[in-house]
């Protein structure tokens, strides 16, 4: 399985110590299935610093480290052009970030792919679109 992974699903790795932090350990089994080699994952180009910022912001004494980790987890970036339009596509379609949909269509622009996603007010939106599952339904 290719699989598209949001801040909201990666951020879970980095926040499982909270207490309010909900579906940690679905998110938790995918990053072991990316470790198995059962999930290979793509990613839009800004990724990484979506990430990164939320994690300088809200744990900034281990941000750094964090950071090293995320880089270490196996991923290929798509950056094609179709990428962006589809994005925008999206983004105008549903009055939603460009940062958001930019996973969603990355997902849409690889084949097999699938965006897994825990923000609920997107996947809402965009559900008719296609390859997008909520964490809470995702099953390894």
């Amino acid at each position: 399985m290719i699989g598209v992974v949001d801040a909201s699903v990666a951020l879970k790795w980095f926040f499982q110590d909270r207490d309010n932090e909900a579906d940690c350990d679905l998110a938790l089994n995918i990053l072991y299935a990316v470790d198995e080699g059962r999930i290979n994952l793509m990613q839009p180009p800004h990724f990484i610093a979506e990430v990164a910022a939320v994690l300088a912001r809200e744990k900034p004494g281990e941000a750094e480290d964090d950071l090293f980790d995320l880089l270490n987890i196996e991923s290929r970036v798509a950056n094609e052009p179709e990428i962006y339009t589809t994005a925008i596509d999206l983004a105008k379609r549903y009055r939603h970030h460009l940062f958001d949909t930019l996973y969603h269509a990355v997902a849409l622009n690889t084949p097999g792919a699938t965006l897994i996603t825990a923000d609920t007010a997107y996947y809402q939106k965009a559900k008719e679109s296609g390859r997008i599952l909520l964490l809470k339904d995702y099953t390894a």
